[in-house]
């Protein structure tokens, strides 16, 4: 096996904990059209989808102003909700310490991830961001992913994908990358467990140990 260079990071959910803030902008915006209507529990299956496709499954009459007043609602919460991951820091600054080529591919919009980036100081360890205006077809299609490996000039071999949702993985498995998952999903290690990463990081700082495992 080629020995892993390149780590890229599904944003959401997994360096940073903006679960909280994505809840309640779906249960904002969901509120506003559809009093008392949808939980908590409810909106979870709209994490990891992008935008569009959570608001066309509702309404795609409406799907347009309810992305407009949940990016608004977002935006605005940003800085109050949002929180690191334990171990995440430390984790990739060590691995841009040790010379591994870092990117984030995201089925966010540009400006919000940089905004998530500053917040949590991560922002000066990642060399590539590809975000959802930069792509056709978001994960799971292999293009972002394929595309952060052209930006870094990495080849599939030698890259692993982390994310925290089955779309980051299977949009690993479908670009050719190595995948791991994260024990700390929103929607459960089991859940992810079930698209059979080929790791899975009870926290961040397992990664190290995966990749020391990798070069020793």
């Amino acid at each position: 096996m080629s020995q892993i260079n390149t780590v890229l990071f599904d944003l959401d959910g997994t360096l940073i904990d903006t679960n909280e803030l994505i809840i309640s902008s779906f249960l904002h915006t969901l509120g506003h059209y559809y009093p008392g209507q949808y939980t908590r529990e409810d909106v979870l299956p709209f994490m990891g989808p992008t935008l569009t496709e959570s608001f066309n499954s509702v309404d795609p009459e409406k799907s347009s102003e309810m992305l407009d007043m949940y990016r608004s609602y977002n935006k605005e919460q940003h800085d109050v909700l949002v929180k690191e991951f334990d171990g995440v820091y430390e984790t990739v600054r060590t691995l841009k310490e040790s010379g591994y080529k870092l990117g984030i591919v995201t089925t966010k919009m540009l400006d919000v991830v940089e905004k998530g980036l500053r917040l949590t100081k991560l922002d000066e360890f990642f060399e590539v961001v590809v975000a959802l205006d930069h792509v056709e077809r978001p994960k799971p299609d292999a293009e972002p992913i394929l595309r952060a490996l052209e930006l870094l000039d990495s080849e599939p071999e030698t890259a692993i994908m982390i994310g925290d949702n089955h779309h980051d993985i299977l949009g690993g498995r479908n670009a050719g990358v190595k995948t791991a998952g994260v024990a700390w999903s929103s929607k459960g290690r089991e859940h992810l467990l079930q698209f059979h990463p080929d790791y899975m990081l009870e926290r961040m700082p397992d990664l190290i140990d995966i990749l020391e495992g990798d070069r020793a």
